[in-house]
């Protein structure tokens, strides 16, 4: 099963800035080939359900070998049955209709 999941992982006990966390899970979704966009709270991941959950499940391995002692997921899933929509379609067709 396709999915469109908005996710965010928040290391915790590592100090204010958690860029380097993010980068290693932008590079695991981008290792397991997952289409991905970064945004300013989380990242937007798009493909199949286990290679997602598969890649999120290492981001909280990589994070913990980093040094994070607690990491905390917050999560929302999309999927349908009806048709096939990527990320970019779903982007595009609100665009549309703010130009009309």
């Amino acid at each position: 099963m396709k999915l469109i999941a908005d996710i965010c992982v928040i290391p915790i006990g590592v100090g204010t800035s958690v860029s380097s966390y993010v980068a290693a899970c932008q590079s695991i979704f981008a290792n397991h080939g997952l289409i991905c966009q970064l945004h300013a709270n989380g990242t937007n991941v798009e493909g199949p359900w286990d290679v997602v959950m598969a890649a999120l499940r290492q981001c909280h391995e990589q994070m913990h070998e980093m040094g994070a002692p607690r990491v905390a997921t917050s999560v929302r899933l999309g999927t349908r049955n009806d048709r096939v929509q990527s990320m970019q379609d779903k982007v595009d067709s609100v665009r549309h209709k703010v130009r009309d």
